[in-house]
């Protein structure tokens, strides 16, 4: 049988990033973001494509941009923006996700009484951020070792922002590190606010709000204020995969 192609490799693999977030229930997903402003995605890669990723952390040709955290007031760690062209994985689960996630960001929107509603394809809700002057791209690869964190904080980058992101942890708990939980929190109208830690296993994603949600109150919906983080690392090295889909200025 004749090898296959690099075009045909490349048609099966986005095959594949298609049909584990279709397999996906995206139902209960659903239910998740409008009850606690974030869901867990099981599985959504493998611990070869995690361990493929986070391999691309020392080699600067895939990024625009090194941040270390403690030079900003960001936290402790650092991490590193991917260019354009993203990997060909990334830009796939990005592109793929959007298309499941836009419908939960326009249903939030109407729900806030915003206006704007999303397109259905990534690529066109690139096309706006670029008209509007967002033109860099905002996926990232972050890297902790013992010690390090993430203040909470929200990725917003100019005046467009989607209301809904990814974070996939590329690390095995347990085995290559202890401690750093992501964690979200939502502040509440004259309340106290609510802390949500999510745990992850290698290769889970979670989807979960930039920075505003709908909550169903008495007197009909309101928003509340979401911001997230990393809890401290308490040993080993951690890599997570952020994707956001909006462009930055």
């Amino acid at each position: 049988m004749p090898a296959k192609t690099s075009a045909a490799r490349k048609a099966a693999d986005e095959t594949s990033v298609d049909r584990r977030i279709d397999a996906c229930n995206w139902h209960a997903i659903g239910d998740d973001l409008d009850g606690f402003g974030c869901a867990v995605l099981p599985s959504l890669l493998s611990p070869q494509e995690c361990d493929d990723i986070a391999a691309l952390y020392p080699h600067e040709e895939h990024f625009r941009s090194h941040i270390h955290m403690a030079r900003h007031g960001f936290g402790k760690g650092e991490y590193r923006y991917f260019k354009y062209p993203l990997p060909a994985l990334i830009g796939e689960l990005r592109a793929s996700l959007y298309s499941r996630v836009a419908a939960f960001a326009n249903a939030w929107n109407q729900r806030m009484n915003i206006a704007t509603q999303y397109p259905k394809a990534h690529a066109d809700y690139l096309k706006i951020c670029h008209k509007a002057g967002q033109t860099r791209p905002t996926p990232l690869l972050l890297q902790y070792a013992a010690g390090d964190f993430n203040c909470l904080h929200q990725d917003l980058y100019g005046d467009l922002a989607f209301p809904l992101q990814v974070t996939v942890l590329l690390s095995a708990p347990g085995r290559d590190f202890a401690g750093g939980e992501f964690v979200l929190t939502e502040q509440r109208p004259r309340m106290q606010s609510r802390v949500e830690v999510v745990p992850l296993r290698q290769g889970d994603a979670v989807l979960f709000a930039v920075h505003n949600r709908p909550v169903q109150g008495t007197k009909g919906p309101y928003r509340v204020n979401l911001r997230h983080g990393v809890s401290r690392l308490r040993s080993g090295r951690r890599h997570t995969l952020g994707i956001i889909f909006h462009d930055a200025r």
